[in-house]
C-alpha cells in the first residue's frame, strides 16, 4: 500500500513540474521581458551601480500572474559573459542570500492585459565584475521563485555592456567625469561662478549631457522639494544612490525641472554676486520659437564645494515674447 500512496505522490509531483512548465512556454510568446540600461552611462570596475530596468510587458488576452519576491535576488538572475563566451562569476551577496536557510517572501503581482510592470536592479548586485572589458548581458525571470538554477523562467533580450578601468582620481581626490561622446577626462576646473553657468549652459546648448551635469550638484537639486527631501532623509545609502540616477534621467527626459534642461538660444550673463562660499548668478536666456522669441531670466545659487563652484539651485522669471525679424 506503501508504495501505491509513493507511486501517486510521484506521478502528482511530476505532472506539477509539468504544469508550471508548460504555463512558462505558454505565455512565452504573449509575454515579453525587456531588460534595458536605467541610466546609460561610463560604468567603471569598483564604482558606481549599474542599474537595470526590467519591464515585463502582457500581450495576452487574459492577466498574467507571478510572484515577486520582497528579495530580488529570488525572482531574477542576470547572465553576464565576456566576448569569449566566459561566465562571470555571481557576486558573493547572491550566493549568500540563496545559500541562506530562511524564508521567502513574496507578493503575487498580477499584470493586466495590454500593460507592463518594471523595476530597477543594480547589475553590481548579481555579477562580480573584477576587471573592465566588454560583456553581454542577459536576465531571466522566475514566475514561480528562484529554487535553483534550473528553474523555469522567462528570459530577456541581450545588452551590450562596456565597463572601463577603475574611475580615475583628480586633484583633492575628486573622481573625474568621462566625455561618452570622446572618452576624454572631463576634470573639474575652479572657474568662477559666472563660468560655471556659461559652461553648463554652452554643455546644454551642444547636447554634451556629461559636461552638462559636471557643475550640477544632483543630491541638492532633487531636495529642493519638501517631499523628495524627506524621501531622500528616510532612504539608505542605496536608495539614494537610486534616487540620484532617477533624478538624472528625468532631467534628461526633461520630466522633471524642465526649465534647467531646456535648450536655449542664446544666453548671456547679466549679473555675478559671491563670497567666499556661496554665489548667485543671473542669465538672461532666448530661447527662439517659429514666430517670437522667449525671455527669460534665470538666477542659479553656487556652493563652494572641494574648491569648485557647484550649481546647488536655480529659479525663472519669465520676461514675455519678442517679435522674430
Amino acid at each position: 500500500m506503501k508504495n501505491v500512496f509513493k507511486f501517486l505522490f510521484i506521478i502528482l509531483l511530476v505532472f506539477s513540474s509539468l504544469s508550471v512548465l508548460f504555463a512558462v512556454e505558454t505565455v512565452r510568446g504573449e509575454v515579453e521581458f525587456n531588460i534595458r540600461f536605467y541610466d546609460r552611462r561610463i560604468y567603471y570596475v569598483t564604482t558606481d551601480p549599474i542599474f537595470v530596468q526590467v519591464t515585463i510587458t502582457n500581450n495576452s488576452p487574459v492577466p498574467y500572474r507571478f510572484k515577486l519576491a520582497d528579495e530580488r535576488a529570488f525572482s531574477i538572475d542576470f547572465d553576464t559573459r565576456t566576448m569569449t563566451n566566459r561566465q562571470v562569476p555571481e557576486a558573493d551577496s547572491l550566493i549568500r542570500k540563496r545559500t541562506q536557510n530562511n524564508q521567502v517572501f513574496f507578493r503575487e503581482v498580477a499584470i493586466e492585459s495590454g500593460e507592463s510592470f518594471s523595476f530597477v536592479e543594480d547589475l553590481k548586485d548579481y555579477i562580480a565584475f573584477s576587471q573592465p572589458g566588454s560583456y553581454r548581458v542577459k536576465a531571466k525571470v522566475y514566475p514561480e521563485l528562484y529554487r535553483s538554477s534550473q528553474s523555469a523562467g522567462l528570459e530577456s533580450n541581450y545588452l551590450n555592456l562596456s565597463i572601463r578601468p577603475a574611475l580615475i582620481q583628480g586633484p583633492d581626490g575628486i573622481p573625474l567625469e568621462m566625455d561618452v561622446a570622446t572618452g576624454a577626462v572631463l576634470v573639474r576646473q575652479p572657474l568662477s561662478p559666472d563660468a560655471v553657468v556659461t559652461y553648463m549652459l554652452t554643455a546644454r546648448q551642444q547636447s554634451q549631457w556629461e559636461r552638462f551635469f559636471l557643475y550640477l550638484d544632483l543630491e541638492a537639486m532633487l531636495s529642493r522639494d519638501p517631499l523628495q527631501r524627506r524621501r531622500w532623509q528616510a532612504e539608505n545609502e542605496e536608495g539614494r544612490r537610486r534616487m540620484t540616477a532617477e533624478y538624472r534621467q528625468n532631467l534628461q527626459n526633461a520630466v522633471v525641472d524642465g526649465d534647467i534642461s531646456v535648450i536655449p538660444t542664446s544666453f548671456e550673463i547679466l549679473r555675478t554676486v559671491y563670497d567666499n562660499n556661496e554665489g548667485k548668478v543671473t542669465a538672461l536666456l532666448r530661447f527662439r520659437h517659429p514666430n517670437y522669441t522667449e525671455l527669460r531670466r534665470y538666477t542659479y545659487d553656487l556652493e563652494k564645494k572641494d574648491n569648485f563652484w557647484i550649481i546647488v539651485n536655480y529659479s525663472v522669471e519669465g520676461l514675455g515674447t519678442t517679435a522674430n525679424n
